[in-house]
C-alpha cells in the first residue's frame, strides 16, 4: 500500500515516468494506479489526440511499440494504457528492445494482471530503471481491515471496528467489491460519519446479527440460543448463507484459538498479530479460549472435517439444517 501512495504522490508532483509495468495478484492496486494516470495525467482538451486505450486481447506488443514511438499533438506527452495486458499473445522481447530507449514524451502503462514478471529477467530491470514495475499483492485478512480504515480516512470517513470485521467477513477481501460497496455508503452519509454495522444492514443488506462473524462470536461465548438463532436463520435462507461458505470460517477460527493455546507468548499485540486479527478482537478470543481448551479445540475441528464431509453426500443424505444442528452439537457437546 505504501508503493501505491508513492506512485501516486509522485504523479501528483509532475515525476512522470515512461512506463508503468502493474502486474500482480490484487487487481484493485493496478486499477488505483491506471485509473490515476488515465483521469489525471492528461488534460481533457490533450486527451482526444494523446491518449488511447488498448486492450491485451485485441494487440500485439508491436503494435504497442509503433504507437509509442508516435510524437503527441499539442501536448507534452501521450499517454498509452493497455488494460488485460496479460492477454496479449507473443513474448515481451519487442517490450524489452524499447525500453532501452523509451521515447521520452510517451507515458506507457500496461495494466498486466494476476501475472508477474521473473524479476531476475533483464526486462524487469530494465522497467525499475526506467520507470515503475509494481507487484500488486493480495491483501491478508488483517491487512484488509487496515487497508479499510485507511481508504476511508482518505475519503473522509471512519468506520467501527465490527462494521469493518462484518464487510471482511462477508466480502473476503476482494478489495474491488468493498470499495464499491464503500462508495455506496459514500453517496448516503454525509463526510466525517463513522461507519456502523446497523449502516452496512440497513444500506448494503448484510444483516448485523446474522452472519458469520456474529455466529462465531456466539459459538465462542458458548451462547448456545443466540448461535441456534443464527443457525436457524442460515437453514432458512441457504443461498445467501450456504454451509460451504460458513463451515470454513468456524474451522478458521478454531484454528485460531488452537494457536492461541499453543503460544507462550500471550501479549495482546503478539497474540493479535500471531491470529491475524486486529488487537480489537482480542477480548472475543481471550474469552473463546477459556470456554474451549485445547483437547476441546482439536475435537471440534475433527468434528468439522466430518460435517464437511456429510456435506459432500458422503456416508449421509442431510439437509443444511440438520447439518448446521449437528455442528453445534457436537461444539457444545
Amino acid at each position: 500500500m505504501d508503493e501505491i501512495t508513492k506512485i501516486i504522490a509522485d504523479l501528483k508532483n509532475g515525476i512522470i515516468k515512461p512506463i508503468y509495468f502493474l502486474s500482480g495478484e490484487e487487481s484493485y492496486f493496478i486499477d488505483v494506479v491506471s485509473d490515476y494516470i488515465e483521469e489525471n495525467v492528461l488534460s481533457e482538451e490533450e486527451k482526444g489526440f494523446n491518449q488511447t486505450i488498448l486492450y491485451g486481447r485485441d494487440v500485439k506488443y508491436d503494435e504497442i511499440i509503433s504507437d509509442c514511438k508516435r510524437y503527441p499533438m499539442m501536448a507534452e506527452k501521450q499517454v498509452i494504457i493497455v488494460k488485460e495486458a496479460q492477454d496479449i499473445k507473443g513474448d515481451m522481447d519487442i517490450l524489452e528492445k524499447y525500453l532501452e530507449n523509451p521515447t521520452p514524451t510517451t507515458v506507457l502503462v500496461i495494466c498486466y494482471k494476476y501475472k508477474t514478471v521473473d524479476k531476475r529477467k533483464r526486462i524487469a530491470k530494465l522497467i525499475k530503471e526506467k520507470g515503475v514495475l509494481l507487484e500488486s499483492k493480495k491483501l491478508y485478512d488483517n491487512q484488509v481491515l487496515t487497508w479499510m480504515r485507511t481508504e476511508l480516512q482518505g475519503r473522509g470517513y471512519k468506520i467501527e471496528p465490527k462494521a469493518a470485521a462484518v464487510l471482511g467477513e462477508f466480502l473476503g477481501t476482494d478489495l474491488s467489491k468493498i470499495s464499491n460497496e464503500l462508495g455506496k455508503l459514500e453517496i448516503i452519509l454525509p463526510k466525517g460519519s463513522t461507519i456502523t454495522a446497523a449502516n452496512i444492514e440497513e444500506n448494503i443488506g448484510f444483516s448485523k446479527d446474522f452472519n458469520v462473524f456474529e455466529l462465531r462470536n456466539a459459538i465462542g461465548e458458548r451462547n448456545e440460543f443466540k448461535a441456534y438463532q443464527i443457525v436457524n436463520n442460515f437453514a432458512q435462507n441457504p443461498k445467501e448463507n450456504p454451509l460451504p461458505k460458513t463451515l470454513p470460517q468456524i474451522f478458521s477460527f478454531f484454528i485460531q484459538l488452537m494457536k492461541y493455546h499453543g503460544t507462550k507468548d500471550k501479549n495482546p499485540k503478539n497474540v493479535a498479530s500471531l491470529l491475524g486479527i486486529h488487537p480489537y478482537f482480542m477480548k472475543d478470543y481471550d474469552i473463546a479460549i477459556k470456554n474451549y481448551s485445547m483437547r476441546k479445540v482439536s475435537q471440534v475441528l475433527n468434528s468439522i472435517r466430518e460435517i464437511d464431509v456429510k456435506s459432500k453426500g458422503v456416508g449421509a443424505s442431510m439437509t443444511q439444517a440438520d447439518l448446521y444442528k449437528e455442528l453445534l452439537i457436537k461444539i457444545f457437546m
